[in-house]
């Protein structure tokens, strides 16, 4: 019988949303099969979802994670995760896209996901995405993430006057898409001189370049030779200057700022 470590002894409560049936039996049996890990439901689409979470008055109902597909019928897993994330914040949601440059999943991170995963990946690979939001953190993939944020900037000319997150008409036409203020040679020189960025000490700018990149916080320890809490706190009061949900949304600013470039 697999042991569990004392920090995963608490079961993480995972509901599966997708449409194809198959999918969602294959990652039930996958999820199901780890002793930290329970599927608690699953929902064929996005507003089946959304009712799931909302009518669920018993607190072993309510999900720890959320594995959501993105194109869906009824409600698509972008609304679906906005609406799930405005109903219950602690909930942590992981997009699920079969192509890396699908332009919804970045919709997704910017409705508040935990991060992204493609469906062709290994499954320890997502069962460690499960694991590591469940334990508050993000999944990120650094170079995806930038593929998909100059497509959207490619399809968005004029969005550089926009206020960071603003809302606008999608290219497929999907309600409350958010894009992306675009970043080309007009970018500052020195990020740093964003005015976004002002309120980082010199520390913490250290920090936020090391998480823009993808670092795991014991990446960052080793990098810095800093230990856990330090490393923990630093990454707290950036995303808090930041206004930043969590490490994927302080990506995609390290991205937009130009601290980070492709």
């Amino acid at each position: 019988m697999s042991s569990i470590p004392p920090e995963s002894a608490a079961v993480s409560r995972v509901l599966i949303v997708d449409d194809q049936p198959l999918v969602r039996g294959g990652f039930r049996m996958l999820v199901d099969s780890q002793p930290d890990l329970a599927v608690i439901g699953e929902a064929g689409d996005g507003r089946e979802a959304v009712d799931l979470v909302a009518g669920a008055v018993d607190t072993e109902r309510i999900p720890d994670v959320v594995l959501m597909d993105v194109r869906m019928p009824q409600l698509n897993g972008i609304e679906a995760t906005r609406a799930i994330l405005a109903a219950r914040p602690q909930i942590k949601v992981i997009v699920l896209t079969t192509f890396d440059l699908d332009e919804y999943a970045l919709d997704g991170i910017r409705a508040g996901a935990s991060g992204f995963l493609l469906k062709d990946a290994r499954p320890e690979e997502l069962l460690e995405a499960i694991r590591t939001v469940a334990r508050g953190d993000a999944v990120i993939a650094p170079s995806t993430t930038r593929r998909l944020l100059d497509q959207l900037i490619a399809r968005s000319p004029n969005d550089d006057a926009a206020p960071a997150g603003a809302g606008s008409a999608s290219p497929r036409g999907v309600p409350g898409n958010h894009t992306i203020p675009g970043r080309g040679p007009a970018a500052a020189s020195n990020p740093w001189e964003s005015p976004r960025l002002t309120a980082l000490t010199a520390r913490e700018r250290e920090v936020f370049e090391l998480v823009g990149r993808g670092l795991s916080n014991g990446e960052i320890m080793s990098e810095l030779y800093l230990s856990e809490p330090t490393v923990k706190t630093h990454v707290s009061h950036i995303l808090a200057k930041l206004g930043a949900r969590d490490r994927v949304q302080a990506v995609v600013i390290a991205y937009e700022t130009g601290v980070v470039t492709a």
